[in-house]
């Protein structure tokens, strides 16, 4: 959507749109951030750090528990062959400047891989995809300032259009925004860079949702979580792949950077 027809789709659908959004907070149950410790080491293998940082989703909201969530999943994910240090910095309702503060409050550190998910909250606020670009620039910078990470993920905004608890047709306009602010970052994302977007959820997107149609459950965190992995996987730096074992090591395996038998 250009400047123009975001324009004129507000001003005729605007009355609706509002009526539909201020029912869907008052109807949709509020879900809590998911329990557990946000920070940790699991699995075996070359060492690799991790930082998820944002809202809701990477807070673990429709989940029970850190582990069912996004971060618990994928540690479990990179665990099968590498000690996977991570930490998580999430809160729920949180936009891309409550972010940017979230991480300019947080003390620096070195992190190998980076990942961010923000934006739901910058749509339902109507935050236009040209503002949204800037502020992932301007979290981008902060985050190599802070964090010096190997690899920054961008999460690609999720499909607003297959959220079953938006009516029609607040469902198809929120479809069309984050389409189009996942389609800006995608644009102005360089090649071949150490900065990428994943888009983990593509088609019918119902059986990922919680219960209450909007946050990601089980399914959902589990496929967030296989999306970010290949990328890492396939983006990091050699380092972070696993080499082969030594010849003559047998049933050996890796712990942390050194071969145990």
């Amino acid at each position: 959507m250009r400047t123009l027809t975001r324009f004129v789709l507000l001003l005729l659908l605007g009355p609706i749109l509002w009526m539909q959004s201020r029912r869907v907070r008052r109807v949709t149950p509020l879900m809590p951030e998911a329990r557990g410790p946000r920070l940790g080491e699991s699995g075996s293998g070359p060492i690799i750090t991790v930082l998820i940082a944002g809202d809701s989703g990477a807070a673990g909201v429709g989940v029970e528990s850190q582990d069912q969530g996004l971060c618990g999943q994928l540690a479990l994910q990179l665990g099968v062959h590498h000690t996977v240090r991570w930490q998580l910095m999430a809160v729920s309702g949180l936009d891309s400047p409550g972010l940017v503060q979230l991480l300019l409050d947080a003390p620096k550190s070195k992190f190998d891989v980076v990942i961010l998910s923000v934006g739901v909250n910058d749509a339902t606020a109507l935050r236009s995809p040209e503002q949204w670009l800037q502020w992932q620039h301007r979290l981008a910078a902060l985050v190599q300032e802070r964090f010096d990470p190997d690899l920054l993920i961008h999460s690609a905004m999720p499909p607003m259009r297959g959220f079953v608890s938006l009516p029609q047709p607040l469902r198809w306009f929120m479809g069309r925004w984050t389409t189009e602010m996942n389609q800006r970052l995608e644009q102005w994302l360089p090649a071949d860079g150490n900065r990428v977007m994943t888009s983990p959820f593509e088609g019918d997107i119902r059986a990922c949702l919680a219960s209450d149609g909007f946050h990601p459950g089980v399914h959902g965190y589990k496929v967030w979580a296989d999306a970010f992995s290949r990328t890492i996987l396939d983006k990091a730096p050699q380092k972070y792949v696993l080499p082969p074992l030594p010849l003559g090591t047998g049933n050996a395996v890796w712990q942390g950077n050194s071969v145990v038998r």
